[in-house]
């Protein structure tokens, strides 16, 4: 398993928890995965998980769905607006529905290939070029009042 990020807050508890339950071995973190191999990290996942509260956008749902990695994905902020149906998602707030979420995507190859064809296609939906379209439409608008 691979956790990326270096959260201060939960990084400890992680890496007890991990002891505690003797997947230490099978575990890796990193805070940071440099931008040039995120797509080769994000393919060869098996599932990529969201657990976030607060989000502003949901970036790495996107780059995930667009490099073909199944997403489980909360149900707060932003992130059910940008996964759409392309992902399986849990209440932030329950340890539970968060494990129960990923065990019916792993243990499920077809849930699996469907969310990876559902995330293929959702990524495709957003574009650099049509953000920045949108946001010069914004400026245009708000210029000429």
């Amino acid at each position: 398993m691979l956790i990326v990020g270096d959260d201060p807050k939960w990084k400890e508890e992680l890496v007890s928890l991990c002891s505690r339950l003797g997947i230490a071995g099978h575990v890796s973190f990193f805070p940071h995965v440099a931008h040039a191999i995120l797509p080769q990290v994000y393919a060869g996942a098996d599932l990529m998980v969201m657990p976030s509260f607060i989000e502003g956008f949901g970036l790495p749902v996107l780059e995930a769905m667009a490099c073909g990695a199944p997403v489980v994905c909360s149900r707060a902020a932003s992130l059910p607006e940008v996964a759409g149906h392309a992902a399986e998602f849990f209440e932030p707030s329950s340890v539970d529905d968060l494990a129960e979420a990923i065990e019916r995507v792993l243990s499920s190859p077809e849930r699996q290939a469907e969310l990876r064809q559902k995330g293929l296609e959702r990524a495709k939906q957003f574009s650099w070029g049509e953000c920045a379209r949108r946001h010069c439409e914004v400026y245009r608008r708000v210029l000429q009042e």
